[in-house]
């Protein structure tokens, strides 16, 4: 596994799931962490309990400044900003397209595409004047095949996968390591109110099925290190057994 002694990671959606799980890896792993959400309350208990070196920063990522302020606030404390973690994204509301919600579906792109586009934006600069650093995407299988009432989902996250690739097209040479992450389905609250669509063979699946969100943070601190410069520009499934054998999962 990587180590991040000193180095600093900003994650957003960080407040449950992923977010928290990789929070306190990354902080065990040596980091100094930014923990980013729209709600200050859970990211101000889980900053608590890992320590001094890691903050909360109420943000919401479907707005640039907010974003901008956000990754501000994380080099002022620590100086630096070398992993950008997004992971924020949203499912709901589920629906086939023709009865959905725009507003509903506006918010969703709002989030999971505009939001990654974002934190780029924000972080890029800064880890180019520093000659490099990490911006690791969640991303998903929805990225490369439709998915029953997903539109919103399926067209944020293959826009996601194009940023983590123009990224690298245009930042490789500066040092910026782009890599999506496409974990499978994960035990977090978004697989819940799957569940409760009933819409789609996803949401039909056993609870046992979904691997936890633990795997996937332990991913993403393999996705910083040397082993993971094959998959640069590229996506990394956690459903390959090739993986998860490399990150230690099996």
């Amino acid at each position: 596994m990587a180590n991040l002694n000193g180095k600093t990671v900003l994650i957003t959606g960080a407040s449950r799931g992923i977010g928290e799980s990789a929070a306190r890896l990354f902080a065990e792993a040596g980091a100094n962490v930014v923990l980013v959400a729209r709600s200050r309350g859970d990211i101000e208990r889980i900053a608590g309990e890992i320590g001094d070196q890691a903050i909360a920063v109420t943000c919401d990522v479907s707005d640039y400044d907010s974003v901008q302020a956000a990754v501000d606030t994380a080099v002022a404390k620590f100086g630096s900003l070398d992993v950008l973690i997004n992971n924020a994204g949203l499912v709901e509301p589920i629906s086939h397209l023709a009865t959905s919600d725009p507003a509903g579906w506006d918010k969703v792109i709002d989030v999971n595409l505009k939001g990654v586009y974002y934190g780029m934006r924000a972080a890029m600069p800064i880890m180019q004047k520093a000659g490099g650093g990490s911006i690791l995407t969640i991303s998903s299988g929805a990225a490369h095949g439709p998915v029953e009432a997903w539109s919103h989902y399926c067209a944020s996250k293959a826009g996601v996968n194009m940023l983590t690739r123009c990224v690298d097209t245009e930042a490789r040479h500066q040092g910026i390591r782009a890599i999506g992450l496409s974990p499978g389905t994960v035990a977090t609250e978004m697989q819940r109110e799957i569940k409760a669509s009933g819409i789609n063979p996803v949401s039909q699946m056993d609870w046992s099925d979904h691997i936890p969100p633990e795997w996937v943070a332990r991913c993403l601190l393999w996705m910083c290190g040397p082993e993971a410069d094959d998959w640069v520009g590229n996506e990394i499934s956690l459903r390959d057994e090739d993986i998860r054998r490399k990150v230690g999962l099996i």
